[in-house]
């Protein structure tokens, strides 16, 4: 089944839901309207649709093959990447002034859905390379943006990001990847790094490696590592590729999905790298990279996740199994209860979770772009107290989307021709990756609930009731209807921030917490985003702007979504408040 780019409820989000029409005020976005988000998101669509979509089934059947160090992508990719360059895609929210597009991160995060649920083996590369791209802006000297920047922008060459070791995956500060002064300003790179995506490929002529390695000052932990840029050709002073580094692929992983993708092992073998920013400074710099990944990843998710549903109702509504309620035989299986329950939790989570990844994104805008510093830092405060929630439970989402949509198959689900298990194969490594969901989890509960003394979520919160009465007052019978909801919800979540933020809590009883509360935050988030988007669509419907029915699909689908989900608000903060003592107390040889 082809896939189809969900343009109007993107469209929907950005403009109705999180507002991104009003970057405009920060003067950075003067040719921002409607019409160009319309016509961004049309073509965006028609490119993934046309070009990535058709090689998702054929890459993950053909995978990647790793001969003398040179890795061969999948039939097509290289093409599809090229077709890539031509259109600009990958600088589409990269800066005028070294060759993007100069548009906002929000639209280049919506691209990111389409590309992931187009092709998610195809869409790690340009996402990995968005990353380098923010970290080279944020912490590049001038030779490295005048001479790396514009290729990376126009996509002529890639970039990864190189963390993983054997001994060191989540725990980085135990790496032992070594960087020596080579006295001339470069740094000699030796050990070996594991997991790197598409850290070989023949899709470009240049992959730019990002590298954290430890200098010979550098103390154990995190706090002595640094970050080096070690490019595979060293570039000429005119530009052109030279000689090869020593740098390359010795391995290529085997992986439950995304087979299209190179996962590769990297030996640096006394490659010469430069240091981006200053020495010691490794950990600060990866995370303007891991960051720029985890909300690309969130709505990789959210995109693996939509593709599974796209799959799943077209199934749905063709096949026919058993007597429906009013009798028909043999019936659509979309007309069952169960059948359609699946459906629409799987729509209404993932539009939920669609509108946090975007949020944040133009929380980030706001966090670049606004005037003052006061307002700055508040965007900034935003951006990072939304970050986890739009990583994990846009993955968690990703995953349980594509595992509803094996279920709807039936036993057509477990059989690899239905398409099915891609989806479902695709989505598991998202929750893994940029930091796994556990740690999202600690993050937001350790670091992101204390920020500026609470008052980011403060004010989150405030916002959410100033939208319960905003539903409360509607004339549309269904919006106090969702205000009944929400506004319950709200209260379980301020309650449950009151109990982690006690300074006299247990830290065990708040990392047993931290997950558990991390579903809650997010579900209740999300209900206040369908919310809004219910509150804009009953806007439309009383000016007779649009499409009537697409007004009505949104409030019934905000309807659903808080009876059904918003509800579960109690059962999260119950878990997170009561469970911890059952947990720390349970012995060790009970669990064998």
């Amino acid at each position: 089944m082809p896939y189809t780019a969900p343009v109007e409820d993107i469209r929907f989000s950005l403009e109705d839901v999180v507002a991104m029409d009003g970057l405009k005020t920060t003067g950075a976005f003067d040719e921002l309207s409607r019409d160009l988000t319309a016509q961004i998101l049309e073509e965006a669509g028609k490119f993934t649709a046309d070009i990535l979509g058709p090689l998702n089934r054929s890459g993950d059947q053909e995978g990647c093959t790793l001969k003398d160090g040179a890795v061969t992508t999948p039939k097509g990719f290289s093409d599809a990447y090229a077709r890539m360059v031509e259109g600009g895609w990958q600088g589409l929210a990269a800066p005028a002034e070294h060759g993007g597009m100069g548009l906002p991160r929000a639209l280049g995060v919506a691209l990111q859905e389409m590309m992931q649920a187009a092709n998610m083996a195809f869409g790690l590369c340009p996402m990995l390379t968005q990353g380098g791209i923010e970290a080279l802006l944020a912490h590049g000297d001038e030779h490295q943006n005048s001479v790396y920047l514009p290729k990376l922008i126009s996509g002529e060459w890639s970039c990864t990001m190189n963390l993983t070791e054997p001994q060191a995956g989540s725990d980085v500060g135990a790496l032992r990847t070594k960087a020596e002064p080579n006295g001339d300003g470069s740094w000699s790179i030796t050990g070996q790094k594991i997991y790197i995506t598409w850290g070989e490929h023949d899709c470009t002529e240049n992959v730019i490696h990002t590298v954290l390695a430890r200098t010979p000052d550098g103390v154990p932990g995190t706090k002595g590592i640094s970050l080096f840029l070690v490019p595979k050709f060293f570039v000429n002073e005119d530009g052109s590729l030279g000689d090869r580094n020593a740098v390359k692929a010795i391995g290529l992983e085997e992986k439950l999905g995304i087979h299209g993708s190179p996962t590769c092992t990297m030996d640096y073998a006394g490659a010469k790298g430069w240091l981006i920013g200053e020495e010691f400074d490794g950990m600060k710099l990866m995370f303007t990279m891991m960051n720029s990944a985890r909300l690309n990843v969130g709505m990789q998710g959210v995109g693996v996740g939509h593709r599974a549903y796209q799959r799943a109702l077209a199934y749905a509504q063709d096949r026919t199994q058993g007597r429906d309620l009013d009798g028909d035989y043999p019936a659509a299986i979309i007309n069952h209860p169960d059948v359609r329950r699946m459906l629409m939790v799987m729509k209404a989570k993932l539009e939920a979770a669609r509108h946090i990844c975007l949020a944040t994104a133009v929380a980030a805008d706001y966090g670049l772009h606004f005037e003052l510093e006061e307002d700055r830092k508040a965007a900034k405060w935003r951006e990072d107290l939304l970050t986890p929630m739009a990583k994990a439970w846009g993955t968690d989402l990703g995953v349980d989307a594509a595992s509803l949509g094996v279920q709807i198959h039936g036993g057509m689900g477990f059989i690899e021709e239905s398409g099915a298990p891609q989806q479902y194969r695709d989505a598991r490594i998202a929750p893994i990756y940029e930091g796994t969901n556990g740690i999202q989890a600690i993050d937001l509960v350790g670091r992101k609930l204390s920020m500026d003394g609470g008052m980011p979520m403060k004010r989150l919160i405030e916002e959410m009731r100033e939208t319960v009465e905003d539903l409360e007052t509607s004339s549309n019978e269904e919006l106090p209807l969702i205000a009944r909801r929400l506004a319950p919800a709200v209260d379980q979540l301020e309650r449950t921030v009151a109990w982690l933020t006690d300074k006299k809590r247990d830290p065990e009883e708040r990392l047993a917490g931290a997950y558990p509360f991390l579903t809650l935050a997010s579900e209740v988030t999300g209900g206040y985003y369908m919310a809004i988007g219910a509150v804009a669509a009953q806007r439309r419907l009383k000016n007779k702007e649009g499409d009537p029915g697409f007004a009505d699909s949104k409030v019934a689908l905000a309807r659903y979504y808080a009876d059904s989900v918003l509800p579960k608000a109690a059962g999260h903060a119950a878990e997170v408040m009561g469970a911890a003592d059952a947990m720390l107390d349970f012995p060790d040889e009970y669990l064998a």
